[in-house]
């Protein structure tokens, strides 16, 4: 008697979006002068050359690395912190690295333990992983436009926070992160801000939640999500950390040895590179504002409204029509954008349109819109 098979955790998961749009990225690869594909947020610029420096000089690094980092790294990663961030009295005990941010985003739940019963906020407009997170641990999701007036605090664990935010490019000031970091710290909920885009900001200058004026020089009950996929181009690498209250770090330390969730040695030695230089940073900042300049004077003219899109590799856009539709237009103009309601129901009229393509593809983008303006 063959036992029973067990039920699949994916059952558990919403339907993976990006296969909705493969129709319209096939009608806008006809294009006679190609595809110019803004659908996805992935960097196309070269890796800087010390990045690339760091990772052949520790390629022969045949022993296992620690879930903990390198000496070398946590250094880096402090000082980082107290640079850019303007984080105080942080030590090694509140940083910890991770394999990439996605991971951390979709398996944080459960290695918080949250199941059933717990609920997991995150906000109307988001990043869908936060929703996979909730949903692999069993916890109940929520949305929230405001969590301290739209959230039950009872039954709420792990607040996300996500400036700035991703779709929208919205960015959280000071005087609101306060505001909800004392909430939720009034209510015990473990607040957990994804500041991914926090060195990609354009009309605003976004703050961590760790900011001594947002957290009253205390850690506790925050954690700061970080990655340097987009400020250095290591997408490929899967190089991020949390920075935040030792007691949930020192938690997650433990369960993430047990699970060997360990960045490989070659990384953690390109990352101590890539955050002890900010000049290939700035360098790449001056691409996407140019390219962010040159899409969204092109969107404006051919008849969309920008909303948000302070701060991120994105600008959200709408026609004031479905976003389907929009989806459909572009791509009869060889454009492919991500539709809106891939991050809920209530981007159903916008689009999100990544300047993340390289000059070359930008400029026909451009060129496109410009000339059916």
């Amino acid at each position: 008697m063959s036992a029973a098979a067990p039920s699949p955790v994916s059952a558990l998961l919403p339907a993976f979006p990006w296969d909705r749009l493969q129709p319209y990225k096939e009608t806008a690869a006809a294009h006679p002068d190609g595809l110019v594909d803004l659908s996805v947020g992935t960097p196309v610029d070269p890796v800087p050359s010390l990045v690339r420096e760091a990772l052949t000089a520790a390629a022969d690094s045949p022993g296992y690395p620690t879930v903990w980092g390198t000496p070398a790294l946590r250094a880096a990663i402090l000082g980082w912190a107290g640079r850019r961030l303007g984080a105080e009295g942080l030590t090694e005990h509140n940083v910890l690295p991770v394999v990439g941010s996605k991971e951390l985003v979709a398996w944080l739940p459960t290695q918080l333990g949250l199941g059933p019963g717990d609920t997991v906020a995150f906000p109307r407009l988001a990043y869908p992983t936060y929703e996979v997170g909730a949903r692999l641990a069993r916890a109940e999701p929520a949305v929230y436009d405001d969590p301290v007036t739209d959230l039950d605090p009872g039954p709420l664990k792990l607040l996300w926070l996500n400036s700035p935010s991703n779709p929208t490019g919205r960015v959280l000031g000071k005087d609101e992160l306060a505001r909800i970091v004392a909430w939720a710290r009034e209510h015990d909920v473990l607040v957990v801000s994804d500041e991914c885009y926090l060195e990609l900001g354009w009309e605003a200058d976004p703050v961590s939640v760790l900011h001594p004026e947002v957290c009253g020089g205390s850690h506790e009950g925050l954690v700061a999500v970080h990655s340097l996929s987009k400020r250095s181009n290591l997408a490929g690498y899967r190089s991020a950390f949390i920075l935040g209250d030792a007691a949930v770090l020192g938690e997650l330390l433990q369960i993430r040895k047990h699970g060997g969730m360990m960045t490989p040695a070659p990384v953690q030695a390109a990352t101590v590179a890539a955050l002890g230089d900010d000049t290939h940073v700035a360098e790449q900042r001056e691409r996407y504002a140019a390219r962010r300049t040159a899409l969204r004077e092109a969107l404006l003219a051919h008849g969309f409204r920008v909303e948000h899109s302070e701060a991120s590799l994105y600008l959200w856009a709408t026609r004031d029509e479905p976003c389907w539709d929009t989806v459909a237009h572009l791509a009869s103009l060889g454009i492919a954008v991500a539709p809106g309601d891939f991050y809920g129901p209530a981007g159903d009229r916008f689009v999100r349109i990544a300047f993340t393509a390289t000059d070359e593809r930008v400029a026909a983008a451009v060129a496109r819109l410009t000339a059916t303006a």
